[in-house]
């Protein structure tokens, strides 16, 4: 397939946090982009004031004929799409160049200088530093992101197209169409169970992607993974290392160890360690470019963040609302440990939407200890996104098993009264289904009164 020669672009599944990126990068460079969803959402309306022509029904009908041509028009698809779909149907019997979106990123980027992030956490966090990072320091880079950049505001940037920043995502095994030059493993815990079956299958799809590496690439790995690399982590000897680390003002302050310099009083402002890894894995590949080094140094300390990765919706005196994407275990983890750091001694009032009835099903034990850390806990029901309903595996069950009393299961009608009862000094909404229209709601009746 060769880009110049296509005309048309059209996507199943086009409202993706994946597949809108590319969606943006092919109307940027000129071709008709449109597509199906299932829903409109709020990205799906930028999309279309954005020029692109989308709808939502799966009917070839509302496909404009221009896409209908298989000479010049590329068809993208993502996995979550069923195979009985009528309009990947007809695309597949009639010829036409139709690709998963792992693919389409894979061509796109391979003549580019490419960094890539890989892990089964931190992924979205890490490439948004790194596009950050690349950005303030001048570079001419694209990136592909799998969230929303509270920098740029946007999961798609074009400041050029000599270097790359990508998502390296495991599920469906996408990231093995990747050939990056740098590459970094942020983590490797068991996930994707329904895809890859155990857990040695998964980590073993990781040791394939590190083959993936064009010649004399890197690879970053966190310390402690069962993989070959150059390793990064906090006063722990690694390769790369943070030393001397300490909370000033809400934000860390640390000296930054690389194999040829230290770089002394680096300011990051995400909170958590894990997000903390991130920022260093993510200067750690920057620094392999032409980058100003100086200008990396100063972009750590101005990243934003990500949209619904720990993110502050409301924050006074008396109560602080944070939203985050967790939706394994260890992210739950994380969020509850940053919380912790950034918020001692607080009451803290925990919201979460399961995401898959397989993911639950796998952690259902894993679920309930990192939830019943919390001062109380309130679960909604399962999210199943491309998954139908396994037997017994129910909000309800995962509820049986936290070790709190404080714990309910709610549905979301409930929420705001039941937020307004407990009184929580810090709020925290977790989870990957639609729990995030919730927290819109949730913003707008709380800003009120604090």
């Amino acid at each position: 397939m060769n880009i110049k020669d296509l005309h048309s672009v059209y996507f199943i599944g086009i409202g993706g946090i994946g597949m809108s990126a590319l969606a943006r990068y092919f109307k940027f460079i000129g071709k008709n982009v449109g597509g199906y969803d299932k829903t409109e959402s709020p990205l799906i309306k930028e999309l279309v004031e954005g020029g692109m022509e989308i709808h939502y029904e799966d009917n070839m009908e509302l496909v404009p004929e221009h896409y209908k041509n298989p000479i010049g028009t590329l068809v993208v698809y993502t996995p979550a799409v069923p195979i009985d779909h009528t309009e990947y149907q007809y695309f597949v019997n009639r010829g036409f160049e139709i690709y998963k979106r792992s693919a389409v990123l894979g061509l796109v980027t391979n003549h580019s200088f490419c960094l890539a992030v890989a892990g089964t956490h931190g992924k979205t966090t890490t490439s948004s530093i790194l596009a950050h990072l690349l950005k303030e320091a001048g570079m001419p880079i694209t990136a592909f992101l799998g969230g929303i950049s509270e920098d740029f505001n946007s999961n798609f940037l074009l400041e050029g197209t000599e270097v790359s920043v990508v998502e390296a995502d495991e599920f469906d095994r996408s990231f093995l169409q990747l050939t990056p030059n740098i590459a970094c493993v942020t983590s490797m815990d068991a996930d994707h169970l329904d895809i890859y079956g155990t857990s040695e299958a998964l980590v073993q799809s990781f040791n394939d992607f590190a083959g993936r590496l064009k010649a004399n690439g890197k690879l970053f790995v966190r310390k402690g993974l069962p993989l070959d690399g150059i390793t990064y982590g906090i006063a722990d000897g690694s390769d790369y290392c943070i030393e001397n680390l300490k909370i000033e003002n809400g934000a860390y302050l640390f000296d930054l160890v690389t194999p040829e310099e230290t770089f002394k009083g680096v300011r990051f402002s995400k909170p958590g360690k894990h997000n903390l890894l991130n920022g260093l894995v993510a200067f750690a590949m920057a620094l392999q470019t032409d980058a100003p080094k100086q200008g990396l140094v100063d972009a750590m300390g101005t990243f934003k963040g990500v949209q619904r990765r720990f993110s502050y919706r409301l924050r006074s005196d008396d109560f602080v609302f944070i939203d985050d994407y967790a939706h394994h275990p260890t992210e739950i983890n994380a969020v509850y440990e940053a919380i912790e750091e950034m918020h001692p001694n607080k009451k803290v009032l925990a919201i979460f939407q399961p995401h898959l009835f397989s993911r639950t099903r796998d952690f259902i034990d894993d679920f309930a200890k990192s939830l019943e850390k919390f001062d109380s806990v309130l679960l909604l029901d399962i999210y199943p996104a491309r998954e139908k309903p396994i037997e017994g595996v129910t909000s309800e069950w995962l509820l049986q098993k936290i070790n709190n009393p404080k714990k309910k299961l709610i549905a979301k009608s409930g929420l705001i009264e039941e937020i307004k009862k407990q009184a929580p000094e810090v709020l925290v909404t977790m989870g990957a289904g639609d729990i995030g229209l919730e927290v819109v709601k949730i913003e707008k009746e709380f800003a009120h009164e604090n």
